[in-house]
């Protein structure tokens, strides 16, 4: 057999194309469906997690769930869980904060802006609303304070990505879910009048 038609027999052959194609294409397609199922299971957490804390929520705001807060915060570990079920102990982080009114939350304690910065300094005097002896760029006390005060319930986890998606684009191996919730207390009794004190260093 002589070279030319070595080489003419070569150009027609067809065996073995499919598996090339598939060389080429199968990084791509296992990139694109690695991604669809990671984006997928973030969604579904984030959903999970924002069920069970409105839940937690609410279920903090009854006077008969004061008691049982120990059994709420388990309750949206066990539903986290059944969606990611290796979480360390310290993968799930719980904080709650409490107000006088919805207004209040989010908003920083008042403070004479004596140099004009803008920003809290060290030696300028303020307001401390939250009764714990400093500024604070939020005026929420911990805890859930009392009849008809408002909580801020927030809940984050950080989790190993079930899928290897991250390392073909780079992404951290640890992924990250926050749900939050404000609710007001149920009115079982007065709401507790807060003390304010004019505190300058």
């Amino acid at each position: 057999m002589t070279l030319s038609l070595a080489l003419a027999r070569l150009k027609d052959a067809r065996d073995g194309v499919t598996i090339v194609e598939f060389a080429i294409v199968a990084p791509v397609l296992l990139m694109f469906i690695f991604g669809i199922f990671d984006l997928g299971h973030g969604l579904y957490m984030q959903s999970v997690l924002q069920g069970a804390v409105q839940e937690a929520g609410r279920d903090s705001g009854l006077e008969t769930g004061r008691a049982g807060q120990d059994a709420i915060d388990a309750e949206v570990r066990e539903r986290v869980e059944a969606v990611m079920p290796f979480l360390e102990e310290d993968d799930l982080t719980i904080r709650r904060l409490n107000y006088e009114t919805f207004s209040d939350v989010g908003t920083p304690e008042d403070f004479d802006d004596a140099n004009g910065s803008g920003t809290y300094d060290d030696t300028e005097c303020f307001t401390d609303r939250n009764d714990n002896g400093e500024w604070d760029p939020d005026v929420g006390a911990e805890g859930l304070g009392g009849a008809d005060d408002v909580v801020l319930y927030e809940v984050t986890v950080t989790y190993d990505r079930l899928f290897p998606f991250w390392r073909m684009v780079g992404l951290p191996h640890r992924g990250f879910a926050q749900a939050t919730t404000v609710m007001r207390n149920q009115p079982f009794g007065q709401q507790a009048t807060r003390r304010s004190v004019y505190i300058c260093p």
